[in-house]
């Protein structure tokens, strides 16, 4: 069994109780797989940090159905644990609707829910809440509920008597406490790296966890279902053999300006044979030798525009390997990398590559799941494909030339646009891609990797 932890909306302490779980697993020796619904990429890093395990994450619109079930059934199997965060409320999908919402994963692997419910202002209504989400969608199952924010014994008795007269177990509940914090940024919470002291934030989630949940019933419903494993066939297969000669090398962006990107993104490159390595752009290093093609996922390239903009060899190498034509993907944070000119949170700008026209800075968000309609051939895309994606920004481009864009966008409550930047060497988009999802992406830039370029 596998529980998904949701709650009535965002904020309400979802992930907390997911890092409360794997911290009292990394505690006792045992290891928990931990997933994430939905297209994120800051609380899969933290879990995956707590557990040292790598988080993998579920969602049904950018990967389909039949992904996400041969996803979770594979890395389910390699634990002996697992749980999934959900994603928002727990209904909440695109639009008005469940469609790719936490719910629909839950009803699509048929697990039961355990509900996170932040009490700190309830009383007699708690009743109301959970009784609502309890009775919503039959087809559900609610395993219990955590309370979160729940400030004296008198509140405590006072809710579980509120939950005993609808017969919900009471499986959790947690006090305000500074441990329990989680501070975030404009996209989302802190990544790891950035919180202070780790190692001690860690094990005092475990220790809350044993002292403030119901770990005795939780347990249990942690523990993978090890029927069937031998059967289950790992996610990566379905691309297919081998495909780089001699191992091309691939340079992926990571550091703390880059470091949005799912573990298939690498996998998937080495599954079809490509070396992949490492490069910290933030670090001042140049592109490794040999580079056959450059992957530059999102991040927070806004917060250190300033320093990269004082790191020369990387810069410099980037420009002439695009220069010289060889493959580059860019997405978010990267497609910033590559422009012009960066302006930062304090409106000073900061030079970037200049491989791309575009001049950036901080405008109107824009988030949500996109569907690309592709209009023309470019190194991973070609016309008339459909893919599915997500945004999620803050940053936006100027007036530049749109001539090159790879795709039309469409997505529940924006207007149709074209987007991005693609030709035979380049793609670069504000467009987050899961490549469960897409295969062909990495199948094409493995095969763009192996024709290193002319200089």
């Amino acid at each position: 069994m596998t529980l998904l932890i949701a709650a009535p909306c965002s904020g309400s302490g979802k992930t907390l109780v997911s890092l409360l779980l794997a911290a009292v697993a990394a505690q006792r020796g045992q290891g928990l797989q931990s997933f994430k619904v939905g297209p994120d990429y800051l609380d899969p890093q933290l879990l995956s940090r707590v557990s040292g395990v790598r988080c993998r994450n579920l969602d049904l619109l950018l990967c389909g159905e039949q992904w996400v079930h041969r996803s979770f059934r594979w890395w389910s199997q390699q634990q002996p644990l697992s749980l999934v965060e959900g994603v928002m409320g727990l209904f909440d999908g695109v639009g008005p609707s469940s469609q790719g919402s936490s719910a629909a994963v839950a009803a699509s692997l048929d697990l039961p829910v355990l509900l996170v419910v932040e009490a700190s202002r309830q009383a007699a209504s708690l009743a109301a809440l959970v009784r609502g989400f309890r009775d919503h969608d039959p087809n559900l199952t609610i395993a219990g509920v955590v309370l979160n924010g729940v400030s004296t014994p008198r509140h405590q008795q006072l809710l579980s008597d509120v939950l005993e007269q609808i017969d919900m177990p009471l499986l959790g509940v947690l006090p305000r406490h500074p441990a329990l914090e989680l501070p975030s940024r404009h996209l989302g919470l802190l990544p790891p790296q950035d919180l202070p002291d780790w190692p001690k934030r860690s094990q005092q989630w475990a220790e809350l966890a044993a002292q403030w949940l119901d770990l005795e019933r939780l347990w249990p419903q942690l523990a993978s279902d090890g029927n069937g494993a031998a059967a289950t066939e790992h996610p990566l297969m379905g691309l297919g053999p081998q495909q780089a000669p001699h191992g091309a090398v691939v340079a992926v962006a990571r550091d703390a300006a880059f470091h949005f990107c799912y573990p298939e993104l690498e996998e998937s490159l080495q599954h079809l044979g490509c070396e992949v390595t490492p490069w910290a752009p933030l670090a001042d290093q140049p592109l490794p030798a040999q580079c056959g093609a450059v992957v530059l996922p999102g991040g927070y390239p806004e917060l250190h525009a300033k320093e990269l903009s004082q790191c020369r060899q990387s810069l410099g190498s980037l420009a002439r390997h695009g220069a010289a034509g060889g493959a580059i993907y860019a997405e978010c944070g990267g497609l910033l990398l590559l422009g012009q000119e960066l302006v930062d949170a304090d409106g000073l700008s900061h030079t970037m590559a200049g491989l791309l026209p575009h001049r950036a800075c901080r405008g109107a968000l824009s988030l949500g799941y996109r569907r690309a309609q592709v209009q023309r051939d470019g190194l991973v895309v070609r016309q008339g494909e459909v893919l599915h994606g997500h945004e999620f920004h803050r940053w936006q481009l100027g007036d530049s030339p749109m001539e090159a864009a790879p795709w039309q966008l469409e997505g529940w409550g924006v207007r149709s646009r074209v987007e991005g930047w693609t030709d035979a060497a380049v793609h670069a988009s504000w467009l987050h891609l899961h490549w469960g999802g897409c295969p062909s992406i990495p199948q094409r830039l493995t095969h763009a990797a192996g024709k290193l370029p002319s200089a």
